[in-house]
């Protein structure tokens, strides 16, 4: 072996040896954020799988050990009246809530992006300004404003009233930050191409800013489903289910409450796979 052979042999296994340590540092810090991740989900979700477990539990207090299965707590639910009437103005309230929030929010986001007026800076720092403020300060202004400023009795549309307005910052902010990635020039080319200014809108900026929209949208109807702090201060005679579960609390946790709470979240589930289907190019086809 020559001289210059051994020297080169001489770096590279040193060279090697490094890349080897690196390795072994970058697997032990790999497990080690996996590992925190593991138990941030766990610390997460881990009350969730609780209140599944208890909603199948045959015994009338919340507690271990468990007595045995049973179907009883769900057919107990749905046989609960007030139950079901408070989750029904939950659903009625979160629904058109969302519909509000989309038809204001969209536009709001459209202007911030592509509209110069005045006082715009601000007006991007005031639309945050609900996601801001405590719910508990939201909600007593509403009701002022609502009940004895404009005369509206409270009820579930003032309910919707107070939630559509906290919550259009949501769809908003969102609109506006998907837009702000947005390649203007596919825009400039389907107008050189002919299209109007609507069917721009609707072929071309619509399809890009989808995702945003039906993601803000399933988050401004979570939000408003659960929501207490606003609905506690705008409802009149009339329960949401988060207010009813609140009044219920004073007599402890019911197995009802766990099988509904079960039943809420296998709904959520199926929301998000269906906005994931929704989501996927599962109808476009790579072109050749």
């Amino acid at each position: 072996m020559s001289a210059t052979a051994l020297e080169a042999s001489q770096e590279v296994v040193p060279a090697h040896r490094a890349r080897r340590r690196w390795l072994r540092g970058r697997s032990g810090s790999d497990a080690a954020l996996l590992i925190s991740a593991a138990l941030v989900i766990a610390f997460l979700y881990l009350p969730v799988v609780v209140l599944v477990v208890f909603s199948f539990n045959d015994n009338k207090i919340t507690t271990l050990p468990l007595a045995g299965f049973t179907w009883g707590w769900y057919e107990s639910a749905f046989a609960n009246k007030e139950l079901l009437t408070a989750l029904w103005n939950s659903v009625f309230v979160a629904t058109i809530a969302t519909c509000l929030c989309v038809v204001l929010g969209v536009p709001a986001g459209i202007a911030l992006d592509r509209v110069d007026f005045p006082g715009k800076l601000l007006f991007r720092r005031f639309i945050l300004l609900p996601l801001v403020l405590p719910g508990l300060i939201t909600g007593i202004a509403m009701m002022i404003m609502f009940n004895k400023v404009i005369g509206f009795n409270l009820s579930l549309y003032t309910v919707i009233l107070g939630h559509g307005t906290a919550l259009v910052s949501v769809v908003a902010t969102q609109v506006f930050a998907r837009l702000q990635r947005f390649n203007r020039r596919v825009e400039e080319a389907s107008s050189d191409l002919g299209a109007t200014p609507f069917q721009t809108f609707w072929l071309v900026t619509l399809p890009n800013i989808r995702a945003a929209i039906l993601g803000s949208a399933l988050l401004s109807f979570t939000l408003s489903f659960d929501e207490i702090p606003v609905t506690f201060f705008l409802t009149g005679r009339d329960n949401t289910l988060p207010m009813y579960i609140y009044s219920t609390l004073r007599r402890g946790i019911t197995p009802e409450i766990n099988a509904i709470g079960t039943i809420i979240v296998v709904i959520s589930l199926v929301l998000i796979g269906l906005s994931i289907w929704l989501l996927s190019d599962r109808g476009e086809k790579p072109l050749k």
